[in-house]
């Protein structure tokens, strides 16, 4: 297991410098954040990238992510040269040799929470998501009473996206996803990458989208669209964590076992109620992931691919990006390293 932390970039308040006095930390997860959606990631803007990251003393383990223009999801006609940029992406990736490519399907919004600060009885803050409050948000005026999605699109250009997808329900995305994934898997096979879908977050519909990446039963659906080892995912137990019925470890003995699990997202929530959750501090016992358990599996199954912590709370008066802040990311990173020690007897060196 290699373990890994989240950097955006130059303007990230979590430096690159504070990110290597992690002792269990050597690799980074990262992108580019100047590129428009749709766009061919250069080659020289990618080794540029890698070799700030070599400069700090870590390396860049995974790329996170690089984003599928919404005309591929929705299947229009344009999708072709979109297609074409992202397999000019993905070439130039393993051309720089990054190894792990994490990128979702989900329709117009990614993760989605509906309170970014949610204050907790200790003190810190927290991301939550209550499934009422999201049926409360108005999207006539664009984005920007959806939390963490403030000015990304106007009222007009939601209102036309939405529209688009009204002719697209859950077997429509997947005839796209499939598309899509017939093109980019052997080019990331060539290339020495590893394609890594991240599953829906939350996993189930929100504004009337559909959201196809949820549990086991649609993930084996995924991983057969196209049967390679360069096509897998990215195991988040944050994400799938919030339907009781997801047997986390399980599902990583399974889909670990066949060795498509390329890159784990570990995070811990609370379920306080049908679809409404909050996001913990990382050890088992502050939420419903057994991560214990998990790591277990993942010891069982010979996962040697990247790690990261996941969102973490805002804790000791820290202020930044929300979920992103370094403190508790730390706390997780130690902890989940020592359960991996602790069932591995695993050591990191140096």
């Amino acid at each position: 297991m290699k373990m890994t932390f989240r950097w955006y970039g130059a303007d990230d308040p979590v430096t690159l410098q504070k990110i290597r006095q992690i002792p269990v930390v050597a690799g980074i997860v990262s992108a580019l954040y100047d590129v428009p959606v749709g766009a061919a990631w250069p080659l020289e803007k990618i080794v540029a990238l890698k070799e700030r990251v070599e400069g700090a003393g870590l390396r860049l383990e995974v790329i996170e992510s690089i984003p599928v223009h919404e005309d591929i999801k929705l299947g229009r006609p344009e999708r072709e040269r979109w297609v074409d940029h992202y397999m000019q992406s993905i070439e130039n990736m393993g051309r720089a040799g990054i190894p792990v490519l994490c990128y979702n399907f989900m329709p117009v919004f990614d993760w989605t929470r509906t309170d970014l600060s949610l204050r907790m009885a200790d003190g810190s803050d927290t991301l939550s998501y209550r499934d009422a409050a999201l049926r409360e948000i108005d999207l006539s005026r664009g984005t920007g009473e959806l939390p963490g999605w403030a000015a990304a699109y106007t009222a007009g250009e939601l209102n036309r996206l939405l529209e688009a997808y009204k002719a697209v329900d859950g077997e429509r995305l997947w005839d796209n996803l499939a598309w899509f994934l017939e093109r980019v898997v052997p080019v990331a096979e060539k290339s020495g990458v590893k394609m890594a879908i991240h599953p829906d977050d939350p996993p189930w519909s929100i504004f009337g989208l559909p959201r196809i990446i949820t549990n086991e039963e649609n993930i084996n659906r995924l991983l057969s669209l196209v049967d390679s080892p360069a096509n897998g995912i990215t195991f988040c137990t944050g994400s799938l964590g919030p339907l009781p019925e997801n047997d986390l470890p399980g599902m990583v003995r399974r889909i670990g076992g066949r060795g498509r699990i390329h890159f784990a997202h570990c995070r811990n929530i609370r379920r306080v109620g049908a679809r409404d959750f909050y996001e913990t501090a990382h050890p088992g016992a502050a939420g419903d992931v057994d991560m214990a358990a998990v790591l277990k599996a993942y010891r069982e199954t010979g996962f040697r691919g990247p790690m990261r912590p996941d969102h973490g709370r805002m804790i000791w008066g820290e202020a930044g990006r929300p979920g992103y802040g370094l403190y508790d990311r730390a706390l997780g990173a130690m902890y989940l390293y020592g359960l991996w020690e602790g069932c591995s007897g695993e050591r990191k060196k140096g």
